[in-house]
């Protein structure tokens, strides 16, 4: 590969990174210029053909709408519980709870979302704690940041395990059940070191860059509640993939860590003695009397977790109903490229459904609950100039492996550019890869069906356990949702802050990088120690 074919390759990351993060434009500009000098790129230097880039392009389109059809659903149920007063029922019912801040973040961020991730993944742990969150009272920035870091080390064994069994398992040449299970339990395993501390580095996070005296020691205070949360996900999380597999971890690891933090911030065991709070908590502490009981005011979350727990349970037969109803691109433009979009399992659907239920069994306003659907209709419009160009830029980077020049895609170039210059430490390199897969496709499972088969060549050719090396894959490409354009651009437009998403990505790159960075590092300790996993 030679320089120009380098820097071709390195275009929407380098774009990504000028225009969003150090030029600071809103996504809504940033990425159509970005999508326009990768199609450039790949048209001029990589020599694919205009058709093929069209047809990425309308395949990027059609994936698109299937997040804006979740970011329409979860910014539709939060105007909706808006709407009926419902929100405010939710928030008096956290302060109950606990009032400090820190504790609050850990069990909605942290807990809540890793439970959701089990569910259901594609994005509705963050659509729903980022919005939680600031119900709660906290900045939408600090809400959107908490839930993208949070929403990590859960994707591992996110929507019942599809990162697994469908990102590895189509990924890796005709894999066993018996490896996937043991790749989920080496992740897991890892992150038994790494993912515990990671509520600890949120609350951290949480008082050094959004507390009114920009202080770490404040979040460090929380220690001993943070690294319980910590534990009490990973594991319950740990038993579970080694004794059920990969279905269930962040399932279980997410519900039993709601339950024993929730019982412990309830009785202020291992809780701060003193209340960390934003500015202006004081004048919320006086709280009105309230007309609907808390359990009402839940019931539309508890009906989401419901629906997408029997929605994909393969016993029942809902979900083989919902995925009847397809709707297919077709070949487009005669290239082989093609895509589906399933409407009634996406959880957007479940959303709208809810949203609609709420608003009856919450007796709201008819004029107001039009009102909610109208403004959500309203607010999603910037989300999806910057969905509709960000997603067919992912989509021209990765169908990029049929060209003239001789080339693989622009990824699978780019990995074997880090294995020449990384293979005899290959474990510090690994991870990178998967949250570079994940940057870019916004997505762990097609980061991990991107890059396994070639994690998979490089442990063979450099002799490190093929076990490990998976699991650093799925590590960092559990790592990259935290930075993925896709996903930082639907949290931001959830909680109304559309055109701050190089922001959000400043704040979440470094742990991002430190979680991987760190990933690498455990693995080499435990390959010198002959403890790694083979």
């Amino acid at each position: 590969m030679t320089l120009l074919q380098l820097l071709g390759a390195l275009t929407p990351l380098l774009a990504i990174l000028l225009l969003l993060v150090i030029l600071r434009l809103p996504a809504t500009r940033a990425m159509p210029l970005s999508l326009f000098a990768t199609a450039a790129s790949a048209w001029l230097i990589w020599q694919v053909s205009p058709v093929r880039i069209a047809a990425a392009v309308i395949e990027g389109w059609f994936v698109a709408l299937s997040i804006l059809w979740i970011v329409i659903g979860a910014i539709t149920l939060l105007n909706v519980l808006r709407a009926t007063s419902a929100i405010e029922v939710i928030r008096h019912g956290f302060i109950s709870i606990s009032p400090d801040r820190r504790v609050q973040m850990i069990i909605i961020a942290w807990l809540f979302s890793a439970f959701l991730e089990g569910i259901s993944g594609f994005g509705t742990p963050a659509a729903i704690a980022a919005p939680l969150l600031m119900i709660l009272g906290f900045p939408p920035m600090a809400a959107v940041v908490m839930a993208l870091v949070a929403g990590s080390s859960p994707v591992s064994f996110g929507a019942v395990g599809t990162p697994l069994l469908i990102g590895v398992g189509q990924g890796l040449a005709d894999p066993s059940p018996e490896l996937i299970q043991q790749i989920g339990v080496a992740t897991i395993t890892l992150d038994l070191f790494l993912a515990s501390a990671l509520p600890l580095l949120m609350s951290a996070m949480l008082t050094r860059f959004f507390g009114e005296q920009r202080r770490w020691r404040d979040g460090l205070a929380v220690w001993p509640f943070a690294l319980l949360a910590g534990f009490a996900f990973t594991v319950p999380a740990w038993l579970t993939a080694r004794l059920l597999g990969p279905e269930f971890p962040s399932i279980v690891g997410g519900f039993v860590g709601l339950l024993i933090t929730t019982f412990c911030a309830r009785r202020q065991w291992l809780t701060p003695r003193n209340v960390w709070g934003f500015a202006g908590d004081a004048q919320q502490e006086h709280l009105p009397t309230q007309h609907m009981s808390l359990l009402r005011a839940w019931l539309p979350y508890a009906l989401v977790a419901v629906l997408l727990i029997i929605t994909r349970v393969d016993a029942l037969p809902l979900k083989y109903w919902l995925n009847q109803v397809v709707i297919s691109t077709g070949d487009i433009l005669n290239t082989g490229i093609r895509n589906e979009l399933k409407p009634l399992y996406l959880p957007g659907t479940v959303f709208l459904l809810v949203s609609l239920l709420a608003g009856w069994f919450q007796k709201g306003q008819r004029a107001e609950l039009i009102n909610a659907w109208r403004a959500s209709l309203i607010k999603v419009i910037p989300t999806g100039i910057a969905l509709m160009t960000a997603i067919p830029m992912v989509r021209v980077f990765l169908r990029s492996d049929i060209n003239t020049a001789g080339l693989q895609s622009m990824p699978l170039e780019l990995a074997a550019l880090a294995a020449d210059a990384m293979g005899a430490h290959w474990p510090l390199a690994a991870p990178f890869i998967g949250g570079l897969g994940s940057f870019i496709a916004g997505s762990s499972t097609f980061s991990n069906m991107m890059f396994s088969g070639f994690q998979a060549a490089v442990s063979e050719h450099s002799g490190f356990p093929l076990t490990l090396v998976i699991a650093l894959q799925v590590i960092g490409a559990n790592s990259g949702n935290m930075v993925a354009v896709s996903n930082v651009v639907a949290a931001a437009s959830v909680v109304n802050i559309n055109g701050r998403e190089g922001q959000i990505i400043r704040f979440t790159l470094g742990p991002m990088l430190l979680y991987c960075g760190l990933a690498g590092l455990l693995a080499l300790t435990l390959l010198t120690l002959g403890l790694a996993p083979s």
